[in-house]
């Protein structure tokens, strides 16, 4: 008789993947420092252009109504929170990055718009009895499920769900991730890891008792720039490319991808995002 196998832990296959992907990151990369106004708007300018057809989509996804309470968890400088607060009652946006919560309350009141309460905290941080008012009608999480345990988070997100839970992530390496994967090992001799997909959040859903439905749909990243030099140059720090010879791979790498629009340069590349949700009846 074979013995029983059984199912992997997919919460701990999630925090293994990871642990990895932060142990592969450079040691005082100030790039993604969202507590900083400069990082924040460079951000927020290229996101309210390149991610418009993705927005767009992502709220035609949503059940949304006049009367809906919504909870946007990873708010950032408000890409999802803005245009949705004019279409529901109210918006509650958790955002840890200070720089992120500036610009979003600067871009609330050019825009008129009163019914969105941030939350400077991370969802690990956050207590719902205390920093909330549960129970919201639409729970939303988008390219921010970069919890270490996201066994817990999740069942944070359903706690406070009166209606359906909706994440979107990747279902396969973006871009952006393709290129680091591709350049860390010729730049700092050691493998890039990636991040858990949609495959791991489905398994820990599955192993949870929650069915959710999987929409798959095509996202694009793209980055401008007035000039090759200054493209160049910003995918050197970006990839911490400081002496000659790293330069020199990383001109290599990009040089071929460049193509000119216009007055400016453009790379750009696809990849597949996921869109995961679940009403909560759809338990076990």
């Amino acid at each position: 008789m074979q013995p029983a196998v059984s199912d992997p832990d997919w919460n701990e296959i999630w925090k293994e993947r990871q642990r990895l992907q932060e142990s592969s990151k450079l040691a005082g990369d100030p790039s993604h420092n969202w507590d900083k106004k400069e990082n924040a708007e460079r951000y927020d300018a290229n996101a309210r252009s390149e991610y418009d057809d993705r927005v767009q989509k992502t709220i035609a996804s949503l059940p949304l109504s006049r009367d809906a309470r919504v909870l946007d968890i990873g708010a950032g400088p408000g890409i999802l929170a803005l245009p949705l607060a004019p279409l529901v009652r109210d918006v509650t946006a958790v955002e840890p990055g200070a720089g992120m919560v500036e610009v979003l309350k600067k871009h609330a009141e050019q825009e008129g718009i009163r019914n969105i309460a941030c939350v400077q905290k991370t969802w690990e941080e956050v207590d719902p009895t205390r920093d909330l008012s549960p129970l919201y009608d639409i729970v939303i999480a988008s390219l921010s499920l970069t919890m270490h345990d996201i066994h817990e988070a999740l069942a944070k997100m359903d706690a406070v769900a009166a209606g359906s839970v909706h994440l979107f992530w990747f279902a396969d390496m973006p871009f952006w991730e393709r290129m680091y994967a591709d350049l860390w090992m010729p730049l700092h001799g050691r493998p890039y890891y990636p991040g858990p997909k949609a495959d791991c959040l489905f398994g820990v859903l599955y192993q949870m008792g929650i069915f959710p439905d999987v929409t798959m749909m095509p996202m694009g990243k793209e980055y401008r720039f007035a000039d090759r030099d200054g493209m160049i140059a910003f995918f050197c720090r970006r990839f911490g490319a400081t002496t000659p010879v790293q330069k020199k791979v990383v001109e290599g790498y990009i040089g071929p991808m460049i193509r000119a629009e216009g007055h400016e340069v453009v790379i750009s590349g696809m990849s597949t995002l996921a869109h995961v949700w679940w009403k909560k009846h759809q338990r076990r």
